[in-house]
């Protein structure tokens, strides 16, 4: 299973395909083909945020409900505190924590990769040991 980032959404389902670059096409695709696999995890928080910003209420409207396919991981009080264990490590280790840290937590309990741009998962996966989603 692939639990999906916020990066990876928006890039899918709030820019238009003709804007996309080869790299950005690639995302999208491997995307499409997670979810065809029926390999997709969604965490609400990262719903919240691929929804958040939206101008147009016919866009969010869209966009909610595609996103409705997918059912929010369910979380418990361990991924809370795993979270704040692994933002802890990573900061005595020089890397400031964030949001991301919940992420890694449930993709560790789960062992599940996590499909991003963001390059700051690079530095946690030296510290935690996510395994990241390769297009390759």
């Amino acid at each position: 299973m692939v639990l999906v980032d916020t990066p990876i959404w928006s890039l899918s389902l709030r820019r238009r395909d003709i804007d996309w670059s080869p790299s950005e096409r690639r995302v999208t695709q491997s995307l499409y083909h997670l979810v065809r696999q029926n390999r997709v995890k969604l965490l609400g928080s990262t719903r919240q945020e691929v929804l958040s910003g939206i101008r147009e209420e016919s866009q969010f409207l869209l966009i909610r409900d595609h996103l409705r396919g997918f059912t929010n991981v369910d979380l418990d009080v361990g991924d809370y505190e795993e979270a704040a264990r692994a933002s802890n490590e990573c900061r005595r280790r020089g890397i400031a924590g964030s949001p991301v840290d919940l992420m890694c937590a449930v993709a560790l309990r789960h062992s599940w990769q996590i499909f991003t741009t963001d390059r700051d998962f690079a530095h946690y996966g030296k510290v935690l040991n996510v395994e990241l989603f390769s297009m390759e």
